[in-house]
């Protein structure tokens, strides 16, 4: 019997998650771009007159919130400094881990590039490859590590989009972060609930044919 093998779901989840996540920020960025104050409200609970400010371009870039008024719900929001939109060179959070935003930028595109490359060799092992939601887990984690990559690559940042202000401000997000935390998420479930397979205990020829003999 042959072995029954989940790479391909690994491999089909990575590139969905891939093509979705690039062709939001493609069409979000592209759409907002001619939208007053480069925001869509999802939902608001407190409307409020938007006071933009003319805030240039920095290293350390304010949240929308800073930039656009104390508004609260869930947003689709994008920065514009000029013709460029602005990114996110750190990481989760917007972390830089005290460098520069362009030694951040590639320092973090490094980490993505050999996570990805991680991931791929880990789904070659038999007993990754044989486990369906392993590989689900590791082709949304490959999925959103892509995303995030390509975008450093050609934009110098990570583009974000999605600002939850509501109860508290989370820091703006993509649906490559989405794919990276409901990955992780999906590990951190398996490794504490799923139970590890028990191992086949091997028979014992020789008692076998003294039991058939008795």
């Amino acid at each position: 019997m042959p072995e029954r093998s989940y790479r391909v779901v690994l491999c089909t989840l990575a590139l969905l998650g891939l093509a979705a996540d690039q062709a939001s920020k493609y069409g979000v960025f592209a759409w907002l771009r001619g939208v007053e104050s480069h925001t869509f409200a999802l939902f608001q609970t407190e409307p409020t007159a938007r006071v933009l400010a003319e805030v240039p371009y920095e290293d350390t870039m304010p949240l929308p919130g800073e930039l656009k008024g104390q508004h609260r719900g869930f947003f689709i929001e994008v920065y514009y400094n000029g013709e460029n939109p602005g990114v996110n060179q750190g990481a989760l959070f917007g972390w830089k881990a005290g460098l520069t935003p362009a030694q951040s930028n590639w320092a973090f595109a490094v980490i993505s590039l050999l996570a990805a490359g991680a991931i791929i060799y880990w789904s070659s092992h038999k007993n990754t490859r044989g486990d369906r939601w392993l590989c689900v887990a590791l082709g949304l984690i490959l999925a959103g590590t892509l995303g995030n990559l390509y975008d450093r690559v050609l934009f110098n940042g990570v583009r974000d989009f999605l600002h939850w202000h509501y109860k508290f401000d989370w820091p703006v997000f993509n649906l490559a972060d989405c794919c990276l935390v409901s990955g992780a998420g999906l590990l951190l479930l398996q490794a504490f609930f799923v139970p590890a397979s028990q191992p086949v205990p091997q028979t014992n020829k020789g008692a076998e044919l003294a039991g058939t003999q008795g």
